[in-house]
């Protein structure tokens, strides 16, 4: 089921109480470009400079630890650097998909563009894994074949570094919400725990030479923060990809909302998703008493407003039936499942 197109097509299977049909159209219409632009205006002005200016502080820090790393020595801080070229695809994917976000739904694409935060999430979770196989590769090969002497004192001024700016990046992306921006969060947060590592090997191999082998352990374990957050990521995508129900969300206690409503009978044909990150949709047949036929309007928000404040589901889909309606397609489905 294509719910994108479903919604659209179903926008009249509402039924009202009163009104015009071509007035409650273009309400619907007006509705579903305010809920797919998603972020719009102020807030996705400000998101998007918070996550540029995280991406310039990103790749600045990825260079000087890729520098840092040739020229020291360390594995540990050329793995980072390769942590932090995934850290700033993540925020360039965040930056494209918060602008993409702001353009409105059309003909085409009735939710918008926001499901390209998924897509970018993709690509991604591929980058994520292909480096991390390749930094255990590497510390592999150094467990093996120890290389030169480490510098130790370069290795530990652009991890000091890395800390501060990651920190500051992690001050610049504390409360954005998308999918790429969280994974991004994510990976940052990583990368500091990573140069405080970082900064304690140095401090460890400096004063026992001996334990220089920390330098491709500590890699090793940046590679496993690196995948532990490239399968959340997954975790996360495939969900919304099989338009899983929100993690939040407990279908029965919806079906209960909703069947308390004055006036609602029951509730049946019941689907819950995920379009993206902060925006679910839903849709149901809602089963009306029959002297509270001529109260659709009132029902109807009455059961909005129940999925807006209880569960944050603010774009719903709602076809009401009376009980002779349910009754009748209650038949026909059974006559058609015989054999």
């Amino acid at each position: 089921m294509s719910h994108g197109h479903s919604h659209g097509r179903r926008a009249g299977g509402h039924t009202h109480a009163d009104g015009d049909e071509c007035t409650a159209g273009h309400a619907h219409h007006e509705h579903a470009h305010r809920h797919a632009s998603g972020m719009g205006g102020h807030h996705g002005g400000a998101s998007a400079r918070r996550l540029a200016i995280s991406l310039v502080i990103t790749a600045g820090v990825m260079v000087a630890e890729a520098v840092g790393g040739w020229i020291s020595g360390s594995l540990a801080l050329t793995s980072d650097a390769a942590h932090m070229l995934t850290d700033a695809g993540a925020l360039g994917l965040a930056l494209v998909a918060a602008t993409l976000a702001n353009r409105p739904a059309d003909d085409r694409r009735t939710y918008g563009y926001r499901r390209a935060e998924v897509l970018g999430a993709q690509i991604n979770v591929g980058a994520l894994f292909v480096l991390s196989v390749w930094i255990v590769w590497e510390a592999v090969e150094r467990l093996r074949t120890p290389h030169g002497p480490i510098d130790l004192r370069i290795m530990s001024i652009i991890a000091f570094i890395g800390l501060v700016a990651n920190l500051a990046i992690l001050a610049f992306l504390h409360g954005e919400h998308s999918l790429n921006a969280r994974s991004a969060f994510l990976h940052v947060l990583a990368d500091a725990i990573s140069s405080v590592a970082i900064l304690l090997g140095a401090g460890a191999i400096a004063l026992r030479p001996e334990l220089a082998w920390l330098d491709p352990v500590l890699s090793m374990a940046i590679a496993l923060l690196i995948l532990f957050g490239a399968i959340r990521l997954v975790l996360e995508i495939t969900d919304i990809l099989m338009e899983s129900v929100p993690g939040h969300v407990d279908v029965a206690a919806v079906t209960r909302q909703m069947s308390s409503a004055d006036g609602v009978l029951a509730v049946h044909d019941l689907h819950i998703w995920t379009i993206s990150s902060g925006l679910y949709a839903l849709s149901a047949h809602v089963v009306v008493h029959a002297e509270a036929m001529g109260r659709n309007d009132e029902i109807l928000n009455a059961v909005k407003s129940r999925l807006r404040l209880e569960f944050g589901i603010d774009h719903t889909t709602l076809q009401i039936e009376s009980i002779e309606y349910e009754h009748l397609h209650d038949v026909h489905t059974c006559i058609e499942a015989r054999p």
